[in-house]
C-alpha cells in the first residue's frame, strides 16, 4: 500500500417515516440526548446485523461469517463433506476436540446455554475439518500438541487465517484465548436524528374474525399500543483499509466497495412489517483519507430546525461542517464521492472539495474498488 494509512469514511443522511427500527428493553424506539435534546437513535449493532444479512444473501458462502453457539456442528458438517464415511458416533466429539486444540474451552465448543456466540468463517470450519480428516491431527496430537497449553499451533492457525469479510470488518472477541481475537477494521456509529424527536404512540385494536354467536365477547379482540418516531438520520461508518488489507490481501478493494454499497442499502428489520419503513439514503458522501477518519456528527450538535422538513437543513449544516473541517482542521480528502441530487449540485460539489465526483449508488462500489486498486498495492 502506498499510504501507511487509508480510511474510507461513509456519511449518510436518510429520512425515515414513522417506525420503530431499533427497540429498547421496553419496546420503545431507542433514543439518545445529543446537543441537549432527545434524538432518535439506531444502534451500530442493529445496522451491522442488517449489513451481515445482506452479505449472507449476496456474497459467496466462503466470504461470510456465521455467529453461532453451534460451531462444532459447523466443523462436523465440513468433516462429513470431506469424508462421508466418517464415524457418525465420533464426528461431533472430534469437531469439539479440534476446536479445543485451537484454544477454545470445552464449554465454548458445546452448544449449551452457557456457550458464547462465536463468529467463524466457513473457510475456517473447512480448515479445521481438513486437519481432522486429512492431517489426522487428533491421532497425532499426543506427539505434536503443546501439552501444557492443550493447544496445537496448526489448529490455532486454521481458526485465525482466512476470516470472512464480515469477520474481518466487524472483528471477533474470544474470551477463552485472546490470540484468537480478530480486531475490527470497521467502526459504525449509532445513527442519530439530526433534530429533536418525541416518541409517539399508535393505539390499535384487532377484530376477532370468528366471534361467538351469543355476542358475549363484543368489542375488540385485542388492543395495544406501539411506540414510534420519525426522523432524518445521520449515519456514519469508517473502514481502516490498511488494517483490512492485512487480513484480506488482494480481496480488500472489492470488500470495501461491497461494504460501502451494502451499508448504504441496509435497513434493520425492527417492526418493518408494521411500518414498512424501508427507505434508501437521501444523500451519501464517501471520503478517502490518508490521515485519520472524520465523523461529521458535530454538524448536528445544534439540532436542525424544521423548515420545509428536516432534510434540507441537514444538508446545509453538513456542508457547513465539511467546509469548516477542510478550512480549519484537516486537509481535503484524497478523493470523495457523492450520491444524490442534494450533494450533487455544481455549487455544492465545489463546496465539498476539489476531488469530489458525483456517481449513482449502483456505481459507487465499482468506483471505490477502482480507486483502491489504483492507489494501493
Amino acid at each position: 500500500m502506498n499510504n501507511n494509512r487509508l480510511y474510507i469514511d461513509i456519511h449518510i443522511l436518510q429520512t425515515v417515516p414513522p417506525s420503530c427500527i431499533n427497540r429498547d428493553d421496553v419496546g420503545a424506539p431507542k433514543t439518545a440526548v445529543y446537543g441537549g435534546v432527545t434524538r432518535a437513535r439506531v444502534s451500530s449493532q442493529s445496522w451491522k446485523k442488517a449489513v451481515r444479512d445482506i452479505f449472507s444473501k449476496e456474497l459467496a458462502e466462503n466470504e461470510v461469517g456465521v455467529r453461532t453457539k453451534r460451531i462444532a456442528d459447523m466443523v462436523a458438517k465440513e468433516i462429513y463433506a470431506l469424508n462421508p464415511e466418517y464415524d457418525k458416533t465420533a464426528v461431533k466429539t472430534d469437531a469439539e476436540k479440534v476446536l479445543q486444540l485451537a484454544g477454545l474451552q470445552e464449554k465454548s465448543t458445546k452448544a449449551g446455554k452457557d456457550a458464547p456466540l462465536f463468529f467463524m468463517s466457513v473457510s475456517q470450519a473447512k480448515a479445521l475439518a481438513k486437519l481432522v480428516v486429512e492431517d489426522e491431527i487428533l491421532k497425532s496430537d499426543a506427539k505434536d500438541m503443546q501439552k501444557k497449553k492443550g493447544t496445537d499451533p496448526k489448529a490455532q492457525k486454521a481458526l485465525t487465517d482466512n476470516p470472512a469479510i464480515d469477520v474481518a470488518l466487524f472483528g471477533r472477541m474470544v474470551a477463552d484465548d485472546p490470540g484468537l481475537n480478530t480486531d475490527a477494521t470497521t467502526q459504525v456509529a449509532h445513527a442519530i436524528s439530526t433534530h429533536k424527536v418525541e416518541n409517539e404512540f399508535d393505539y390499535f385494536t384487532a377484530v376477532d374474525d370468528f366471534p361467538a354467536e351469543e355476542k358475549t365477547d363484543a368489542g375488540a379482540g385485542m388492543i395495544g399500543t406501539v411506540e414510534f418516531n420519525s426522523s432524518t438520520l445521520y449515519r456514519y461508518a469508517t473502514v481502516a483499509v490498511h488494517d483490512l488489507q492485512r487480513k484480506l490481501g488482494a480481496a480488500t478493494a472489492k470488500a470495501v466497495g461491497t461494504f460501502v454499497d451494502v451499508f448504504a442499502r441496509a435497513m434493520p428489520t425492527g417492526k418493518q412489517n408494521t411500518f414498512a419503513n424501508r427507505t434508501i439514503p437521501d444523500a451519501v458522501l464517501v471520503t478517502i483519507r490518508g490521515d485519520q477518519p472524520v465523523n461529521f456528527v458535530g454538524a448536528f450538535e445544534n439540532p436542525v430546525k424544521p423548515k420545509n422538513g428536516y432534510f434540507a437543513g441537514s444538508v446545509e449544516q453538513l456542508i457547513k461542517k465539511v467546509n469548516e473541517t477542510y478550512s480549519d482542521w484537516l486537509a481535503e480528502p484524497e478523493k470523495s464521492f457523492v450520491v444524490g441530487a442534494a450533494l450533487g449540485a455544481p455549487d455544492v460539489l465545489a463546496a465539498l472539495g476539489t476531488t469530489v465526483e458525483k456517481v449513482k449508488l449502483d456505481a459507487l462500489a465499482k468506483k471505490i474498488e477502482e480507486y483502491l486498486n489504483d492507489h494501493t498495492s
